[in-house]
């Protein structure tokens, strides 16, 4: 009888508090034209990565400071790594064209990872590379340019659909005033 409460309060509770949690969905071009590409209601979303982003770049014999990443030694080589996991928040900074959003996952200059659709996964919008090469991507990050692998390719931007639908944005133009 009292593991039976007990389990019985176990599974409320795991609803109640799964009903609390936001239901995250993949953010995809559908979604995208119909929010209709306003940079105002981009703005007022809260973006999620679907999937753990790695980025690396050889370290060498440069000088440097290492803010947010670490440094792993690799076969005697220094690497500098900056690792986004999953379910790190990011908000939208700017559309560089269609179909392109850059997401800032933290404060800074550059700081921010270019996303776009991709056909092959449902429209999803994905972690855009300038070049993929031997299963390895060059980015951009922080006015710097790294490498990152395959798998983050397949890193998605995940939004909570419903609270993003909620947005309202009321937009006023001002005419003057005239004596």
């Amino acid at each position: 009888m009292q593991y039976s409460k007990i389990l019985l309060t176990s599974i409320v509770c795991a609803f109640c508090l799964a009903s609390c949690s936001p239901t995250l969905r993949p953010f995809t071009e559908d979604v995208y034209n119909e929010f209709g590409h306003s940079k105002e209601k981009l703005s007022k979303i809260q973006f999620y990565l679907s999937n753990d982003i790695v980025l690396f770049r050889d370290y060498g014999g440069k000088k440097s400071s290492i803010e947010n990443g670490k440094i792993r030694i690799i076969d005697g080589r220094k690497i500098e790594e900056v690792v986004f996991k999953k379910g790190t928040p990011g908000v939208f900074v700017f559309t560089p064209k269609q179909d392109r959003i850059a997401i800032s996952f933290e404060e800074g200059d550059g700081k921010y990872l270019m996303f776009g659709p991709n056909d092959k996964v449902g429209g999803r919008f994905v972690l855009l590379a300038k070049e993929w090469k031997k299963k390895r991507g060059k980015v951009t990050y922080a006015n710097e340019t790294w490498n990152t692998t395959n798998s983050s390719a397949y890193a998605n931007l995940m939004v909570d659909l419903d609270k993003a639908r909620r947005t309202q944005v009321t937009k006023k133009t001002v005419k003057g005033r005239k004596i």
